[in-house]
């Protein structure tokens, strides 16, 4: 039910209350109509009279009694569509609460807030000094800013939510949220209150949106994923960067779609090159952040819309560039009417970075990454898979920084792994089993999951060699369209429920990589199945339980 349906029900009278108001007027009327006539028709006039106003008296009482209970039904479906519309405005609304030392933490809590309402949300920002138990219970989406101090000490202002909410039993199943928690990792109990409020959420049965965000010291690059989670959250991947980017420069070498005939859309193997060779350094489960440009043939549109020369020179930062390179990195939606060129390249608002799994290890010599081309609803190309798969030509310069991902990194020793993805999800895994052979740790079980496997199996040859040489222990596939009836990797988690309790008891840590919408949740409902929510709750807290969704 829409919100104007809601609010004309609220206000639209019932049937029942218009019969019950016009009983009353007909009842009045029929008083005074029947005591000056001889309806009965009765010899006596005063009899007559008298029969007549006991009838209209009944009418009226009759009629008395149905506006009664009109209003009373009336009554309760206003309170019910109130509650309705209550419940719908909520949707989108998300709570923002924050507990900071310094003030830091309360400006990023603002800025949080700012980036969800640029999105389309409604938000409450409460100190974690002022929240109350109350508002948690009726919150439905909640983000949460925890600062540390000293040695994993709670910040000052949240002493009384200490003591007053997290001592209490409350159960928060309804409730689903993320946590940036932080800290210094020069100290021995890094981010100890984040973490403790983190695990008190799951205690009291919270649901993660995503993975908990770590900060140390202020890291740009945690910062930075932090806003890429709130851009999912809000719906709008468009949002500006809080700090202005710090990219290098790297040359696209080559590009090939990878799954022609596929019912799905384009999927694209890129290898980008550091021109600066001391960048090419990374981890795999490492991002890289690519700063998209427009197409130019865009540019030119725009260019031409507002009369202006694009290779007027304009300042940025004090360094000379031409209108045209600020324009094609920049947002399209200025209207520069009565501005001149330095004006223009002064409020022109950068593009907004793009995340993308790195499918490599630095071993190979290359950046490698594999995108699947997405078209907004009007069939426009997206952001950045429409700069990296289509406008931007082979050899030509893109601006990338690596962003490491600690939260998704292989483990420093030979603990087994279980490898969960779809879809380009298996860009990432790809890089940790790269990076897990080379140094001889074959303990790998894969679950993938595409449509087809003739078109869909990402570096299937590969994987197939692996599994054939050894270098995977287990490799179990879910092609959802090779058969009549959809089968999905959560399908064969839990056909294999009894193998992944033992690889779990033998100290096996999960990582799942792939879409936030259909598998992510599977999985996860598949593994509360297999482990109990409580054993999933401990992997998590102890990083055995590694998500990189999208």
């Amino acid at each position: 039910m829409n919100a104007s349906r809601i609010q004309s029900r609220l206000k639209s009278p019932t049937l029942s209350g218009n019969l019950a108001v016009g009983g009353l007027l007909l009842g009045l009327a029929l008083c005074a109509g029947f005591w000056q006539s001889e309806a009965f028709g009765f010899p006596d006039p005063g009899l007559n009279r008298w029969l007549a106003a006991f009838t209209a008296l009944a009418v009226y009482l009759v009629a008395c009694v149905m506006l009664s209970l009109a209003r009373s039904k009336h009554s309760q479906a206003m309170a019910a569509t109130r509650a309705a519309f209550k419940a719908e405005n909520s949707i989108d609304r998300v709570l923002v609460s924050y507990a900071s030392q310094s003030g830091y933490t309360g400006q990023l809590a603002e800025k949080t807030m700012a980036s969800l309402r640029a999105g389309g949300c409604s938000v409450e920002l409460i100190p974690l000094s002022d929240l109350r138990a109350e508002q948690l219970q009726q919150a439905q989406r909640a983000l949460f800013l925890i600062s540390t101090t000293g040695e994993g000490d709670a910040p000052d202002m949240a002493a009384g939510f200490v003591d007053s909410v997290m001592r209490s039993e409350l159960s928060l199943e309804h409730l689903q949220y993320g946590l940036l928690a932080l800290g210094d990792s020069e100290y021995v109990n890094y981010c100890g209150f984040g973490r403790a409020v983190d695990e008190w959420l799951e205690r009291a049965g919270a649901q993660r949106l995503f993975d908990t965000i770590e900060v140390d010291d202020g890291d740009d690059g945690a910062l930075r994923h932090w806003q890429y989670r709130l851009g999912q959250l809000s719906g709008c991947s468009d949002l500006p960067d809080w700090q202005e980017p710090r990219y290098s420069r790297w040359r696209l070498l080559e590009r090939r779609v990878v799954n022609p005939g596929s019912a799905g859309d384009p999927c694209f193997r890129l290898a980008l090159e550091a021109l600066d060779p001391g960048k090419l350094s990374w981890r795999a489960g490492d991002v890289i952040e690519v700063g998209p440009q427009n197409a130019a043939a865009d540019v030119e549109a725009w260019l031409s819309r507002h009369q202006l020369d694009g290779d007027c020179m304009v300042k940025v930062r004090g360094k000379p560039w031409t209108l045209r390179k600020i324009v094609a990195r920049s947002a399209l939606d200025l209207d520069a009417t009565g501005m001149d060129v330095q004006q223009i390249a002064d409020a022109l608002v950068r593009l907004p970075h793009r995340d993308y799994s790195i499918a490599s290890i630095p071993a190979e010599g290359k950046l490698e990454l594999l995108l699947r081309q997405w078209r907004r609803t009007d069939g426009s190309l997206g952001l950045g898979t429409g700069w990296l798969t289509e406008y931007a030509s082979p050899g030509a310069e893109v601006l990338a920084r690596v962003r490491t991902n600690e939260a998704f990194h292989a483990p420093n020793d030979d603990s087994p792994v279980l490898l969960i993805g779809n879809g380009t999800g298996i860009a990432s895994l790809r890089a940790l089993l790269k990076q897990r052979i080379s140094r001889k740790r074959y303990r790998n079980w894969l679950i993938f999951g595409e449509r087809n496997s003739q078109c869909d199996f990402h570096y299937g040859e590969e994987i197939r060699g692996w599994k054939k040489s050894g270098a995977i222990e287990r490799l179990d596939l879910a092609f959802s369209r090779d058969q009549s009836e959809r089968i999905y990797v959560q399908d064969r988690l839990e056909a294999e429920a009894d193998a992944v309790r033992e690889w779990v008891d033998q100290g096996a840590i999960i990582y799942v990589c792939g879409s936030l919408q259909g598998m992510a949740p599977g999985v996860d409902e598949a593994l509360r199945r297999i482990l109990g929510d409580s054993r999933l709750r401990q992997l998590a807290a102890t990083s055995r339980y590694r998500r990189d969704v999208y």
